[in-house]
């Protein structure tokens, strides 16, 4: 396949793309979004693309013959079309979750403002649930690093009389998370352009994140955590809730972790922080092994896995 060279913020036309969305809902378009590696073994099989799960799910190379001309039309108005050697190939890619259509980068995700959803999507999106699920009042909730806004849908979506924030310091990220809460007529999220929560005001009763928290020499927005290990944003992100979360008011973090000689050093950190303030927490790890491939770089030499775990955080 053709690697890709341009990013998809030229996207010109974001009503066209809501309505090439529309007309995937009504054509029944279902796709559930991998691990890059194994995207990447599902294209060794077949490259080119013969049905719109091909197209928008698997970012295959298509022929202009395979979309119907309206279909097309949106594509083109949307700006999502690259010229590829075996004809088009769309910059956007589509999966579902939770009955939802979501937008996002297409396959594979190698630019700086790339908008990623994948696997570790679907695990955030199932902490909120089982917290949501649990009845608590939310009258004011946000989403910082929000990407595709999945999370944020969801939220909004569970409790529509909430005031839900979608924030992101990448500009695609909120122009597809606006398309995307169209697309499900959700009416009670906004967007906002900025850093952690340093541009929104006032306090929440939920926060939640599912920050970058890998080491990235490209130093990609939605991959990139900064600091030892990757772990320097989660790490601002519960000292930000701390002063931005209303009396019991709850941080979702889910985030990756390096464990160096069966050590967590991302949890022990955390604990000497949380001693010095009144509030409840669980820790729990989700999966205890992820992006292992990552273990034969230089950055991550002294590192023996990558776990994925979940913080509730609640103020007293």
């Amino acid at each position: 396949m053709n690697a890709r060279n341009d990013s998809v913020t030229h996207i010109v036309d974001d009503r066209a793309l809501l309505e090439l969305g529309r007309v995937l809902q009504q054509k029944g378009y279902c796709f559930t979004t991998v691990t890059p590696a194994t995207h990447g073994r599902n294209l060794e099989r077949r490259e080119r693309a013969q049905t719109l799960r091909d197209i928008f799910g698997w970012s295959k190379p298509f022929e202009r013959s395979l979309l119907m001309d309206s279909e097309f039309e949106l594509a083109r108005r949307a700006g999502i079309l690259e010229r590829h050697a075996h004809g088009w190939r769309s910059a956007v890619r589509w999966s579902t979750l939770d009955g939802l259509l979501v937008a996002h980068s297409a396959y594979p995700t190698e630019n700086p403002d790339d908008v990623f959803f994948g696997p570790d999507t679907y695990r955030f999106v199932r902490l909120i649930k089982d917290f949501l699920s649990a009845g608590a009042a939310i009258g004011r909730a946000v989403d910082v690093g929000c990407g595709s806004g999945a999370a944020a849908l969801v939220i909004a979506r569970r409790r529509p009389d909430a005031e839900v924030v979608a924030v992101d310091i990448n500009p695609l990220a909120l122009r597809l998370a606006a398309v995307n809460a169209r697309l499900a007529s959700i009416t009670n999220i906004g967007t906002k352009l900025g850093d952690m929560l340093n541009d929104v005001h006032g306090n929440f009763d939920l926060i939640v994140a599912n920050p970058p928290f890998m080491m990235d020499s490209a130093s990609r927005k939605y991959r990139d955590g900064g600091g030892a290990l990757g772990a320097e944003i989660s790490l601002r992100i519960v000292e930000t809730a701390l002063a931005r979360l209303n009396r019991r008011g709850t941080l979702l973090l889910y985030t990756g972790v390096a464990i160096v000689d069966g050590k967590d050093l991302f949890l022990q950190t955390i604990e000497r922080f949380l001693a010095a303030h009144d509030c409840s927490w669980h820790y729990e790890e989700i999966d205890p092994d992820v992006f292992s491939e990552e273990l034969a770089t230089p950055a991550y030499k002294a590192v023996e896995r990558i776990a994925v775990v979940g913080l509730r955080l609640t103020l007293r």
